[in-house]
């Protein structure tokens, strides 16, 4: 059996989580894929649920973090603003740093795990 590790962080905005695993796991696809449907269709979900998701996202920052243009004879498509990429970059960075200040911890944990 190999250990995983996973640190879930979630930033909640009263009731709602405004930042959090999935919501950056979705950002991350549609930067990598430039479309809503097809970051969706990677990571397994409807196109109604990735876009409500991303709706959110946009309402809980200061301005969006994707932005969207309409199909036409090129096709629409979507993309990270730069703030969308910032607020990835910080999240990422923070799940590394957290790893990095726990390995002992983590670890020790992992030694009492039965094999």
């Amino acid at each position: 059996m190999k250990n995983r590790i996973q640190f879930r962080l979630r930033i909640h905005r009263d009731d709602a989580i405004a930042i959090g695993p999935g919501k950056i796991d979705l950002l991350e696809a549609v930067a990598e894929s430039g479309s809503i449907s097809a970051a969706a269709r990677q990571l397994g979900m409807s196109y109604r649920r990735a876009w409500l998701l991303i709706d959110q996202i946009n309402q809980a920052l200061v301005s969006p973090a994707v932005v969207t243009a309409t199909g036409g004879a090129h096709g629409g498509g979507a993309a990270l603003t730069p703030l969308g990429a910032e607020v990835v970059r910080h999240y990422r960075a923070i799940e590394q740093r957290a790893r990095l200040s726990a390995a002992r911890d983590i670890a020790a944990l992992t030694r009492l795990l039965a094999p």
